[in-house]
């Protein structure tokens, strides 16, 4: 799962108790009630969809529902399956139309699906850059899931949530081959989080490099290779990319565009 996917999950599920404090969602009975905790203690995806499926069934008019949906699309995106996350973050919108969590979910996964040639690019790429602007409008004034949160964590989420926003308007430019606004987007993205995500500079270092900055590419390829909790897998796509910029730059020729993308 990754990171910032898991920070909202734990937002949510890590309290129920402050949530059932607050004024709105509130559960109409004791079933209910039983219906959403099942819900938030699931342990694993396919559990928590049946319990949200269960929950939504059940209790139609549930004040819960936008967090379910949301959960359910969560779950389906821990299970690699795109297309039902769509289904379910999708929903989770029209059931709330600031879950900004919902539209970083969409505008990250279609744009790291996306290829050059698919007929359908263009509209890919507004749907993304859709998504991300509508998620930055919503957190400017986002209130904290939980209430019992501590300030300083949903302020690191946050800024999580608003470098994810960034990084996807800087897939959709390199798709669009405008690196120079790749790069401005990538540079956001790990500048604004809390903690800078190793896979997010290994794109940046291809952004440099398409853009023929090789240089730059390779500074901040050291950077990643020289940290300590860095993924192996990351490390090797690092170094790839790193032998990409010298042998461009030696060549004084632009590089290919990279093979694959690095995985979190």
């Amino acid at each position: 799962m990754n990171r910032l996917l898991l920070a909202g999950l734990l937002a949510l599920v890590s309290g129920l108790a402050g949530l059932m404090a607050q004024k709105q969602p509130q559960p109409k009975s004791q079933k209910e009630l039983d219906a959403v905790k099942a819900v938030f203690e699931a342990q694993t995806p396919d559990a928590r969809i049946t319990a949200a499926e269960n929950l939504l069934l059940k209790f139609a008019d549930t004040e819960f529902k936008p967090i379910a949906l949301y959960l359910e699309a969560a779950s389906y995106e821990q299970k690699n399956d795109f297309e039902k996350m769509v289904i379910f973050a999708e929903r989770t919108i029209e059931a709330d139309p600031k879950n900004y969590a919902s539209m970083l979910m969409l505008a990250g996964g279609i744009a790291k699906r996306a290829r050059e040639n698919d007929l359908d690019l263009n509209e890919k790429l507004a749907q993304v850059d859709k998504y991300a602007k509508n998620a930055l409008d919503a957190l400017k004034d986002a209130q904290k899931p939980n209430p019992q949160l501590p300030d300083e964590q949903w302020a690191a989420t946050k800024k999580d949530y608003v470098a994810s926003a960034h990084e996807a308007y800087a897939r959709s430019a390199m798709l669009r081959n405008k690196y120079d606004v790749a790069i401005s987007e990538f540079k956001q993205s790990i500048e604004g989080a809390a903690t800078p995500d190793p896979a997010t500079m290994v794109r940046l270092a291809q952004a440099y490099n398409l853009a023929g900055k090789y240089d730059d590419a390779i500074a901040i390829l050291d950077k990643v290779m020289a940290g300590a909790d860095v993924h192996p897998q990351i490390k090797q796509f690092a170094q790839a990319e790193r032998v990409r910029a010298i042998q461009a730059k030696g060549a004084g020729a632009k590089p290919p565009a990279p093979p694959a993308d690095p995985k979190k």
